[in-house]
């Protein structure tokens, strides 16, 4: 089969691998009808994941149909229509009960990091009953692909952390796919203001369009001393950093109010300095989280209802065959205008 292989800092190639088999009772085989490239894939393209070792498949996000099930698995047989989540889960553990599938003691962020992920023909899914979900029979694939991990991400790590509630003033730094993915889930607490962050002027402009009340592009203007001319020099209530720089996360310190929570979405590569000396009295959180993907099934519901258009979050599209083509279009978003890119299998 044909896969995106990471071949060490800066190198991959699509490659011929084998075709996974079953390991374990609890595994499903899926062939791969739509997967994406996440942020994340990028920072392992950098170096930035030392987990991941050279000749791994890329990818943790896709849809799909299930090829062959294992033995033990009860909930899929083959042929189903598969949501893949990004987090394998094993639902036993003592953080799988305690809602922290991200530390699964037997899997949690292993596809395309630990364990050959889905930018191929198929991919192996270990506890497939607790990591995978049936896709409705009117359902848009390439919306849910967003549910497999850029929406949770965004809510979960971003909205639900940061403690976004109704009348409160948000900043998002970052209007990329992450962060626009916590702009959208936002607005389900309306907050009375979301404040968008980011060097590039046509991402604030999609912005703009999703909901943000407020944009500032930091490349001509100086992020900080806008956020506290429009929020009356109190800053905000909560700050999301979603980009996975030092200078992003200090933009969080600086324009976060007291008694207000900096929520960290960002992939770091690199130490960030913390301005204790600035924070220590002034009763602020600060969160960090990997997604757990408890809310995919209230995220699928709400888009089932049309609450939510993941649709929105898409801009191109490729086959897997012109993956590579993919990642340079996705890793120049400045200049090709890039959010989500679909990979049709």
């Amino acid at each position: 089969m044909k896969a995106l292989v990471y071949h060490g800092p800066g190198q991959k190639s699509l490659d011929e691998r084998p075709v996974p088999e079953i390991q374990h009772p609890t595994d499903a085989i899926v062939k791969i009808s739509k997967t994406t490239i996440c942020g994340t894939d990028l920072h392992i393209l950098k170096g930035d994941v030392a987990t991941c070792a050279p000749g791994r498949i890329l990818g943790h996000e896709g849809t799909g149909i299930i090829e062959k099930a294992g033995s033990g698995v009860t909930s899929f047989r083959a042929g189903d229509r598969v949501l893949i989540s990004c987090i394998s889960a094993c639902g036993r553990c003592d953080y799988c009960r305690r809602g922290m599938t991200s530390h699964c003691a037997n899997g949690g962020w292993i596809l395309g990091n630990q364990i050959d992920g889905t930018q191929a023909e198929y991919v192996r899914i270990p506890h497939a009953d607790t990591s995978l979900y049936p896709i409705p029979v009117d359902a848009d694939e390439e919306a849910l692909v967003m549910l497999s991990d850029i929406l949770p991400t965004g809510f979960e790590c971003g909205v639900l952390n940061g403690k976004v509630a109704p009348g409160s003033i948000v900043a998002i730094v970052g209007a990329g796919p992450i962060g626009l993915a916590a702009l959208l889930t936002a607005q389900f607490y309306t907050p009375a203001e979301i404040i968008m962050i980011d060097l590039d002027e046509n991402r604030l402009a999609v912005a703009r369009q999703f909901g943000a009340t407020s944009t500032i592009n930091a490349a001509s203007a100086d992020p900080v001393a806008e956020i506290l001319r429009l929020t009356g020099n109190r800053g905000v209530d909560t700050a999301i950093e979603a980009v996975g720089v030092p200078a992003s996360f200090i933009t969080c310190e600086n324009i976060i109010a007291p008694g207000g929570t900096i929520a960290n979405i960002g992939v770091h590569g690199v130490k960030v300095d913390l301005h204790l000396e600035k924070l220590w009295s002034q009763n602020v959180t600060i969160t960090t989280r990997l997604v757990d993907t408890m809310t995919t099934p209230m995220l699928l519901k709400t888009v089932q209802a049309k609450k939510l258009d993941p649709r929105q979050l898409i801009t191109h599209h490729f086959t897997l065959g012109t993956i590579l083509d993919a990642y340079e279009t996705f890793g120049h978003a400045a200049t090709t205008q890039a959010l989500k890119v679909i990979i049709s299998v």
